[in-house]
């Protein structure tokens, strides 16, 4: 059982601020405030949404702590439900699952260099009216010469189900090793929707003309615009910790949410 554990909650939020307030009460966890403000701890309690946990996990990417998230969002993937009268017990026999991110490497019009790590998915978006013109490579061979289409992104198990779903891609079950390279509105090749590329793939997204193409590229919420090239791999060298409740690990979600409407 961990000794030292802090407790964080969502901005905003007043059902989080009041089981925040319950478990530090009944517990004498430590309140954290600000968010940056961890000394000490070995583990987090984070209540709030999957916004929250994505926010802390990139907060504490230097210094990653086991993180168990309760659900105070909307639909909170990465959370756990609440009960008042079990909550050391949960804890106690909570699982953990490991998460390594992807990292991108960008190269903007102007030459810039950025570099940013994306624990759900890294994305390419079309800045203007026409569509983005992609090159794809992977593993140093070309794959597609010219993808014509909205944008296109790579998503990790844990992020397969958030907009990689909704633009069409699949499911991936956790621990698979794979990734999902899923198209957005493609026009060509219209029938092209993507693929599943081994965790450990390098991809090289290149956009042709991104003067008269504008692209972004977005990992989780940073975002970096007029990008010319994107370099996109697993980080092994981040290793991320999320606590599940028996019987709802990360794996067991992404399985059920393959058979849910």
């Amino acid at each position: 059982m961990h000794k030292n554990i802090a407790v964080i909650a969502a901005k905003n939020n007043q059902e989080a601020a009041q089981k925040k307030n319950f478990l530090i009460k009944k517990f004498g966890f430590k309140d954290i405030a600000d968010h940056k403000k961890i000394d000490g701890a070995d583990l987090l309690i984070a209540i709030g949404g999957d916004g929250l946990m994505l926010h802390l996990l990139h907060e504490y990417e230097a210094n990653p702590l086991p993180i168990y998230g309760i659900n105070c969002g909307t639909v909170g993937f990465l959370m756990n439900s609440f009960c008042e009268e079990n909550f050391l017990e949960n804890l106690a026999k909570a699982h953990e699952s490991t998460l390594h991110p992807l990292r991108m490497n960008v190269t903007d019009i102007d030459g810039k260099k950025f570099s940013h790590i994306a624990i759900n998915e890294i994305a390419l978006l079309r800045q203007s009216s026409q569509a983005a013109k992609i090159k794809i490579e992977v593993n140093g061979q070309e794959r597609i010469a010219c993808l014509a289409a909205d944008g296109v992104l790579v998503a990790t198990s844990a992020g397969s189900t958030a907009y990689n779903l909704s633009a069409g891609g699949p499911i991936i079950p956790f621990g698979s090793e794979i990734l999902a390279l899923t198209t957005i509105s493609p026009f060509r090749p219209r029938k092209w929707r993507g693929a599943l590329l081994p965790a450990s793939s390098k991809i090289k997204l290149e956009i042709l003309d991104p003067t008269s193409r504008p692209t972004s590229a977005t990992a989780d919420s940073n975002e970096i615009r007029n990008v010319k090239e994107v370099l996109i791999s697993e980080d092994r060298s981040i290793t991320f910790k999320i606590l599940f409740d028996p019987n709802h690990s990360l794996e067991e979600r992404i399985i059920r949410e393959q058979f849910t409407n």
